[in-house]
């Protein structure tokens, strides 16, 4: 006869849920890894800064062209590459 008294599933159940938290945690990490924050097709990936449109800004920026030359190019590289269309201040419309 079996004397023992059920004393329930003990605190090894607490045990489970830290192996599934483990296996999502793992999951995120590998994806993040191997691309998942460098963006996909689900996500832009924004401007890229070795594009032709970004390196025409930094010269701008430093002073080795003009605001003219700069406009000028800029028209050109839009043409060229589909960037979205700006207003006279550089702001997308």
């Amino acid at each position: 006869m079996n004397t023992l008294a059920y004393a329930g599933p003990g605190p090894w159940v607490l045990f489970f849920p830290l192996v599934w938290a483990a296996v999502v945690i793992g999951i995120v990490t590998v994806a993040r890894r191997f691309g998942w924050r460098r963006g996909g097709p689900w996500r832009d990936a924004g401007p890229d800064e070795r594009s032709p449109i970004a390196l025409l800004g930094h010269r701008f920026a430093a002073g080795e062209i003009d605001e003219d030359e700069y406009w000028r190019r800029l028209s050109v590289l839009e043409e060229q590459f589909g960037r979205r269309a700006t207003d006279p201040k550089g702001r997308r419309t």
